[in-house]
């Protein structure tokens, strides 16, 4: 298991890392400590890619398109 922070991993990088826990806790020869401290970080891992899929969504819902449909700008997302 890495010790990178979750906090400083990017999206992807944190999707490598949360299939690569469940790959290790679908194999079931993990010792029972070791399958919780695989299940934390899952779980912690599993929030920070939800928090930055979010993110992107928010900001890809700001975009928008003049009149040509190519993108002219960005509007505030109402209620951020």
């Amino acid at each position: 298991m890495t010790d990178t922070a979750v906090a400083d991993m990017s999206f992807e990088d944190a999707m490598r890392a949360l299939e690569k826990v469940v790959s290790d806790l679908e194999r079931g020869d993990v010792a029972l400590e070791e399958s919780i401290a695989l299940y934390q970080r899952g779980a912690e891992l599993k929030k920070h890619c939800e928090t930055k899929l979010k993110a992107a969504e928010e900001k890809v819902a700001q975009i928008t398109l003049g009149e040509d449909g190519a993108p002219s700008g960005l509007k505030p997302v109402e209620g951020l």
